[in-house]
């Protein structure tokens, strides 16, 4: 690396002297100075520079009298001293600027440093190598010292190992830039009533909000306004159902026709419906269809019936039929419970199987298993699903949890 500096420094020399030389020569001849006027006599070639720089330097100690190295070449003018030059005292004057042109262009023809020039333990020290972007990861963590769009989602919470997991979700994070892409949707999300403190779950469940047109996403919430739900009530819904605004406003309205026709609900309670579960605009209709038949066909319940046990029990749309079928075997089949009464209390279907058997089977060893509210010592099904433990013994029970542990070790 010395080595070549050195050559450049040596022919920036050479050619700065070069173009002072010049620029002297011609300040002689309009100065009158004869003896250097014959450009013919001058040597040609590369004679021409050390001729000019041996004039120059006799010129810099104030005399215009010939080198002794140009007294063996003959001049054509008979005037051979040159007294009013010397008589003259040397002005300061300012150069023209044409070196700084030649070394600028100088500049340009410096070639770049190779990879395999030897360079000193000093200068290798102090070599910095920036860690290099891997080509390809199956972690997005590799990327996050590289990208700040990565940075500033994971100061917001977002969890890339949950993000990757999600189909291209990963690269779209790389192609977008915060502040062209980023920021703008995240005030949008704020705007509609995320709280920050939600930003980075949400993003998490949903990274591909960041890819959306911004002026798409607007539409969907006037959408969702013109509909008569309120800023607070979106809020919700946006919060519990991260997808939401991924669907347009033609499927949106698709959804909401169709929970209102096929259920017959009022324009209110259908809303109402989507507010309580808002995935239900943007999960699969399959699904909600089979149940819907399920309960009708094979669980016995009229549609009126259906229609009071979904609109108060939303996720029985979305449950497993599976376990759908077998709590309703051991309540209407094994419990005695009649339709009217599963109509009434349909929030027993969220609760866990095992807990229902295990709390009826202690009641009715008891001899407290009593369902008609027409009996004595009656039981609603409320109780005897939401109820903790130690309540459900001693207020429902009448006996102590001790009583209630022991007879769970004997099933």
């Amino acid at each position: 690396m010395m080595a070549v500096w050195a050559r450049h420094v040596s022919r920036w020399c050479c050619l700065l002297s070069t173009a002072r030389a010049v620029e002297f020569h011609g300040r002689l001849r309009s100065r009158g100075c004869r003896e250097f006027a014959p450009v013919a006599v001058l040597p040609a070639g590369r004679e021409l520079v050390p001729c000019r720089l041996q004039a120059y330097r006799q010129v810099c100690v104030g005399s215009c009298s010939p080198p002794d190295s140009a007294k063996d070449v003959s001049f054509s003018s008979p005037e051979s001293n040159l007294p009013l030059v010397q008589q003259e005292q040397a002005k300061p004057e300012t150069l023209p600027d044409l070196n700084a042109k030649i070394l600028d262009e100088d500049w340009d023809d410096i070639p770049p440093s190779s990879a395999l020039e030897v360079i000193s333990e000093e200068e290798a020290v102090q070599i910095i190598a920036e860690p290099l972007l891997p080509i390809q990861s199956s972690t997005l963590r590799d990327y996050v010292d590289h990208s700040e769009t990565l940075a500033k989602l994971v100061h917001l919470g977002v969890d890339l190992s949950q993000v990757e997991k999600r189909q291209k979700a990963g690269q779209l994070l790389l192609t977008l830039d915060f502040e062209k892409d980023v920021k703008k949707i995240l005030l949008f999300l704020k705007d509609v009533g995320v709280e920050d403190n939600q930003l980075g779950p949400f993003l998490t469940k949903n990274p591909y909000i960041l890819g959306e047109d911004l002026e798409a996403l607007e539409t969907r919430v006037a959408y969702l306004k013109s509909k008569k739900f309120g800023k607070s009530e979106i809020a919700q819904m946006v919060s519990r159902a991260p997808y939401l605004l991924l669907f347009s406003v033609e499927r949106l309205d698709n959804r909401l026709g169709f929970f209102k026709n096929e259920l017959g609900l009022s324009v209110k309670k259908t809303k109402d419906l989507v507010i309580r579960l808002p995935r239900l605009l943007t999960g699969k209709l399959e699904p909600v269809k089979e149940n819907l038949q399920v309960c009708q066909i094979e669980l016995g319940f009229q549609h009126n019936e259906i229609q009071q046990i979904v609109y108060k029990t939303p996720k029985i749309l979305t449950a497993s039929k599976k376990r759908l079928k077998q709590t309703f075997d051991y309540l209407h089949n094994i419990m005695g419970i009649p339709h009217h009464m599963l109509t009434r209390f349909p929030q027993v279907f969220n609760s866990k199987l095992l807990r229902i058997r295990e709390r009826h089977m202690f009641l009715a060893f008891l001899g407290r298993a009593q369902y008609d509210p027409a009996q004595p010592s009656y039981v609603s099904l409320d109780q005897l699903v939401s109820l903790p433990d130690e309540v459900f013994c001693t207020e429902i029970a009448k006996a102590s949890m001790q009583d209630f542990e022991n007879f769970l070790k004997t099933l």
